[in-house]
């Protein structure tokens, strides 16, 4: 039996149980974690309110963690009990002692990584390199509006783009948050709690706008975000903190500047076998040689998970949020 974070129901966090729950072995191409770590974002918030699909339950929480092979089905090869090893993806498990891994969800984990910075990056360091690599490739001499800078992914993008050669310009919330984000990467933060962020962008770029804007906020930021953009620039809504933003007729890209809109999906990126693990070992090689920095925002036990969300909720943290298993 393993102790494991469940609902039962969707609702606020009081609907959050530590459940013992008989896993059983792995099965054929499956891998038991016994876990150290993991990594809360707001897709628990949102598979917990309903916002995400629940196909049953008692549902399990949480995509990413790190720890130790405990065992291994039939067929994996790439792997051996003990090993050091980090996990993101579906399915849901990641609040609990162990969990239950398709071997493709896992890659090696350094030995100059922690397990608790490998939880707290995984899924938000390899959404960072899709944006900043994939997504639009960010070029030396760019220009791009992070949003949410002072967060677990903005905080990520923001050194790692100005590693690449961009301008990074970031909106956060307070101005504690703002002092975050200068220190990290950001060469113009705005707080947008009373700053025009919009407004701001085209003094920043003398009018210009700027090539992409990342965009985890949505309703409250999706008109400026559009209005910040340069001919043919891009927007990735990856997020939806404030709530989705309103249907927009395809027809409004063209007079913007035949601007792109994009909402960048995680798994859509590691379709291929070895994108999951390329995606990783870049990310740990950025962070092994402190070009990107990871913040831990604040850390919790498993019992105080509801703590950790309603805190993450109310936009009351920083960087990432990592329960200790």
């Amino acid at each position: 039996m393993t102790k494991a974070v469940r609902f039962h129901e969707h609702g606020g966090p009081e609907v959050l149980q530590i459940e013992d729950v008989n896993l059983g072995a792995p099965g054929p191409g499956e891998i038991l974690i016994r876990q150290s770590s993991a990594g809360v974002n707001f897709r628990d918030i949102y598979r917990r309110t309903g916002q995400h699909v629940v196909k049953a339950f008692p549902a399990s929480l949480g995509t990413e963690g790190a720890g130790v092979v405990a065992a291994v089905g039939e067929g994996v090869t790439r792997f051996r009990v003990g090993e050091r090893v980090a996990a993101a993806g579906v399915p849901d498990g990641a609040f609990a002692e162990e969990r239950i891994v398709p071997e493709r969800l896992v890659v090696a984990l350094p030995d100059d990584i922690s397990f608790e910075t490998a939880a707290a990056m995984m899924i938000r360091g390899m959404t960072a390199r899709v944006l900043i690599k994939r997504t639009y490739p960010v070029k030396p001499g760019d220009t791009i509006l992070v949003h949410a800078a002072a967060g677990g992914v903005g905080l990520i993008m923001c050194q790692w783009a100005r590693h690449l050669g961009a301008t990074v310009i970031g909106t956060v919330g307070s101005d504690e948050k703002a002092a975050l984000a200068a220190a990290n990467g950001c060469h113009h933060v705005i707080v947008y709690s009373r700053e025009d962020f919009q407004a701001r962008v085209a003094d920043i770029t003398g009018g210009a706008g700027v090539q992409a804007v990342y965009d985890s906020v949505g309703k409250t930021t999706f008109e400026g975000s559009l209005n910040c953009l340069a001919p043919l620039g891009v927007l990735a809504q990856f997020g939806e903190s404030s709530g989705d933003p309103p249907p927009i007729a395809p027809r409004r890209l063209g007079p913007l500047g035949s601007i792109f809109l994009t909402h960048p999906s995680l798994p859509n990126y590691h379709l291929k076998p070895g994108d999951m693990e390329a995606s990783a070992n870049d990310l740990f090689d950025v962070v092994s040689k402190g070009i990107v920095r990871i913040h831990i925002g604040a850390r919790y036990g498993m019992e105080d998970l509801a703590e950790a969300q309603v805190e993450m909720a109310a936009r009351r943290t920083t960087g990432s949020i990592v329960l200790s298993i």
